[in-house]
C-alpha cells in the first residue's frame, strides 16, 4: 500500500510526460541490474563517469540486452579513484553529457525493478541528476543483492546464524560458485550482481 502511494505521488510530481512509461506495469519476471563508477564516494559532490546495466528475465541474465555508457564528468578525477576503476580523464572526455546518459538509462530500464549491489549509493547518484530535471527520483522497485545474500546465509540450516557474513561481492560470488569478472568496471559488476541475484532468487 505504501509503495503504491509513493508511486502515485511520484507520478503526480513528474515534470515531463515523456517519462510516464516509468510507471507502466513492468514486463513479467523482468528486472534490470545496474552499476555506476564515479569520481568518488561523496553523493553530493562526486559524479558518475560510467553507468552500465543488463536486463534479467526469469533465471537468465540477458547480456545481449545491455547498456554501457561513459559519462563526461564536470570535474577531473583524483589519482586515488583512477587506481580503483582505471578510468582516466581522457577515457571519459568523449563520454555523454550526464542528462543524455540518464535519458538512455531511463529508457533502457523502463518500469522494471532495479537490482544492485549496495544499490543505495548508485540510486542516490542517479537521483541527484534526474530530480532537478524530472522532479522525481527513480520510482522503480529496488532489490539489494547483499540483503538477499545475508538472508540466505543467515537462514541456512533453518537455525539462527550468529557468525559474521562477508558481504563483499567477491565473497558472495565465491560462495555461490559463480564466475568472477574484473571488478570496478560498471558492466562487469552489473553482470556479476545479476548472476548472484538470479542464483539467490532460485534458492
Amino acid at each position: 500500500m505504501l509503495a503504491t502511494f509513493r508511486q502515485a505521488l511520484a507520478r503526480r510530481r513528474l515534470r515531463n510526460p515523456d517519462y510516464t512509461f516509468l510507471f507502466d506495469p513492468p514486463p513479467p519476471d523482468e528486472a534490470v541490474c545496474f552499476d555506476c563508477e564515479t569520481t568518488g564516494l561523496d553523493r553530493k559532490a562526486d559524479s558518475i563517469v560510467q553507468i552500465a546495466a543488463v536486463r534479467i528475465k526469469g533465471r537468465r541474465v540477458l547480456t545481449s540486452q545491455r547498456l554501457n555508457l561513459m559519462v563526461r564528468p564536470p570535474a577531473g578525477m583524483t589519482a586515488g579513484v583512477i587506481k580503483i576503476h582505471h578510468l582516466r580523464q581522457q577515457d571519459v572526455a568523449d563520454g555523454l553529457e550526464p542528462l543524455e546518459a540518464m535519458d538512455r538509462f531511463l529508457r533502457f530500464v523502463g518500469s522494471r525493478p532495479l537490482v544492485g549491489y549496495y544499490l543505495e549509493f548508485d540510486v542516490a547518484m542517479v537521483n541527484r541528476l534526474i530530480r532537478p530535471w524530472l522532479g522525481i527520483g527513480l520510482p522503480q522497485r529496488q532489490i539489494e543483492v547483499s540483503s538477499l545474500y545475508y538472508d540466505y546465509r543467515t537462514s541456512r540450516g533453518g537455525g539462527i546464524y550468529t557468525g559474521n557474513v562477508d558481504l563483499r561481492l567477491s565473497a558472495i560470488m565465491e560462495d555461490l560458485n559463480l564466475p568472477r569478472l574484473k571488478a570496478h568496471d560498471a558492466f562487469n559488476d552489473a553482470v556479476m550482481t545479476a548472476l548472484a541475484y538470479v542464483k539467490l532468487k532460485a534458492r
